[in-house]
Parts: C-alpha cells; sequence; structure tokens
C-alpha cells in the first residue's frame, strides 16, 4: 500500500509509491554521464581566454591570472542568470512588484581535467573547491544589495548541464528564495515551540534509528530523508548546529569533502553515474538565523520526472522508500 509521509521541516507531503519501482535496476537509464570531447572546451587548461576573466583561482605553485597552471578557477558565467553592475530599482507596478536583474552568477571550474567527474577526485581535490564556495561567499556577502547565495551544481544533461567539463555554480540574488524561506520558517516555529534545532533533531533521530544513514564521520552524516521527494535523495548534514556554512573550520571541511566524496561514489556504483543536481542551502546573508537554522547538502539523482500531479498538488511520489534506498547505498562495495 502506498504510504503518506510529511517532512517535518516544511510540511510538504510526500507519496512512497513501491508498486511502480523499488530497485537501481528498475529505473530507465540514461547513458551513463561521462565527459568525452575536449574540442574548444572553455573550461579546459589552455582555453582560459574562452571565458571572462578569471574571479578566483587555486595555483599549486605562482602563477599569472589566466593562464594554466591551476587546480580549481572561477569565473563569471559568460550568460548569466543576473547581473553585478546597476541598481536595484525596486518599484511597484500596480499591485505588482519588480526590481532590476541584480545579482552575480559564477561558474566554479572544478578540475582542469575535462574527463574526471567531481566523484573521480580525490577528497583533497574536493575540499579545494568546497574552499572556492566558501572563499566567494565570503566576498559576495560584503555586497549589501545581495540577500542570499546559492551552490548549485547540475552534472548530465537531464540535470541541466550545458558543458560536460565538471563545474558547479553560484549565484547571488538580491531576494531569499521561497524554498528556503518555508525552512526557514518551519525551523523557526519547531525552535519557538520547543527550543531545538529541528535538523539537530532530524540528526539525533536518524542516528538512534539508523535505518536511514548512508554514512557518517565526526563531523557530518549523510542520510535519506523521512520523507524524500526523488528516489535515492540524500541529505549531507554537519553534526554539531551551524547555520552558516562560510563559518566552517578547516577540518570540518576536510570531513565534509570525505563524505561528499563517498556519497557521489556510493550513488554512482549503485545507479551507474546518474545525472544528478546537488544545492548547498545556507542561512540568508543578513538574517540572525543561527539559533535555529542548520546549512545542508540536498543531493538528487534525476531518476524520475516531475509531472502535472507534482506541479497541481506540490506531492510528489517517489517509488522507493529511503530505508531501502539507504540500505542499496550504505551496503555498495566501493
Amino acid at each position: 500500500m502506498p504510504d503518506l509521509r510529511r517532512d517535518p521541516i516544511v510540511g510538504r507531503w510526500v507519496i512512497i509509491s513501491t508498486d511502480r519501482a523499488g530497485r537501481p535496476h528498475d529505473f530507465v537509464h540514461h547513458a551513463p554521464v561521462r565527459p568525452t570531447s575536449v574540442a574548444l572546451c572553455p573550461f579546459c587548461p589552455g582555453q582560459e581566454r574562452l571565458t571572462p576573466k578569471e574571479i578566483l583561482a587555486y595555483r599549486p605553485q605562482a602563477g599569472e591570472p589566466n593562464l594554466p597552471g591551476w587546480t580549481v578557477r572561477v569565473v563569471p558565467n559568460k550568460f548569466p542568470a543576473l547581473q553585478v553592475e546597476g541598481e536595484m530599482g525596486r518599484e511597484g507596478v500596480g499591485m505588482y512588484d519588480r526590481m532590476n536583474g541584480i545579482g552575480a552568477h559564477e561558474v566554479i571550474i572544478e578540475t582542469p581535467d575535462h574527463k574526471d567527474m567531481l566523484a573521480d577526485l580525490p577528497p583533497k581535490r574536493i575540499e579545494d573547491v568546497i574552499w572556492a564556495y566558501r572563499d566567494r561567499i565570503v566576498d559576495l556577502k560584503r555586497d549589501q544589495r545581495f540577500r542570499y547565495i546559492l551552490v548549485f551544481k547540475n552534472h548530465g544533461q537531464a540535470a541541466g548541464a550545458t558543458l560536460e567539463h565538471t563545474h558547479s555554480q553560484l549565484i547571488a540574488l538580491p531576494v531569499t528564495p521561497t524554498s528556503v524561506l518555508a525552512e526557514i520558517d518551519g525551523c523557526r516555529t519547531h525552535y519557538q515551540q520547543k527550543e531545538r534545532c529541528i535538523y539537530c533533531d532530524i540528526i539525533r533521530q536518524e542516528l538512534s534509528d539508523a535505518e536511514r544513514i548512508v554514512a557518517d564521520n565526526q563531523e557530518f552524516i549523510c542520510l535519506t530523508p523521512f520523507a524524500p521527494r526523488f528516489p535515492f535523495e540524500m541529505w549531507i548534514l554537519p553534526k554539531r548546529h551551524a547555520a552558516y556554512f562560510e563559518e566552517s573550520q578547516k577540518t570540518q571541511f576536510e570531513l565534509l569533502a570525505r563524505i561528499l566524496s563517498e556519497a557521489l561514489r556510493r550513488m554512482d556504483k549503485v545507479l551507474t553515474h546518474p545525472a544528478y543536481n546537488f544545492v548547498l542551502h545556507t542561512s540568508p546573508l543578513h538574517e540572525k538565523t543561527g539559533e535555529f537554522y542548520h546549512w545542508h547538502i540536498e543531493l538528487i539523482p534525476k531518476l524520475t520526472q516531475v509531472a502535472g500531479f507534482e506541479w497541481g498538488t506540490g506531492f510528489y511520489i517517489n517509488p522507493v522508500t529511503p530505508e531501502e534506498a539507504a540500505k542499496f547505498l550504505r551496503e555498495a562495495e566501493l
């Protein structure tokens, strides 16, 4: 029988309908996502002229900007969703509100090697990518026009990637996204009622139950949420309460890199290198949410499609229980 489950943070209901599918091989897979062509790739070393000038680059040895020798490189998106220059221009248009498309849109090129995927990189190299996220957030939050910074990754064409070379993106927004506001509101309500962080409560519950844990270490836990929207959806959360990703310490980034690496490799092993998205949800830049919000990463393989029922109701239909998904992922041989 289908199972209705409610997300305790935002109140969203999902339908777990295991009659539709239930095992990794039940899903229709696209061909495994593996980069192939390097011809005129703008993200490859030697092609730096094909991107806007770099904002940040990590180089093991000192070198000139916008030349090879980098291990991680950050550049403005050539086709940005929002632009840095200009005024906010907030105004009312009758009953409606509008403003200029002010923001920042950047690309984090995760490796100079075209054929590597993020999951292929050793944890130390993934840690460098995470530091690039942190350094860009710290820099951009100085701009008082920005209210929120979202880091996200689209891997594979089915997940929205338009270039093969592995990369992630960062967008600074002049407003806080409604999905983040819904999480913040749920966290605030829980805190007002119980004087505890709801994500911390979830972590305690999951460590006690153990059946939805994929992996954990001293600082982080990777789990399949109780009410997942999508099959094999995973969350990575710091075990210690923390509202602001950019305030994490070096040891935490080392361990975050390790658990992110493990989560990606387990997903690749079980689901044969699927397309996927991940998003980093952290606190808004200029709001005091430290007592009750808890930053986290949401990792979502692209295995099903959102269709009319989901758009019309806000419900999601998931053909795999999170307990089964966690078991497959946890028991995968790496």
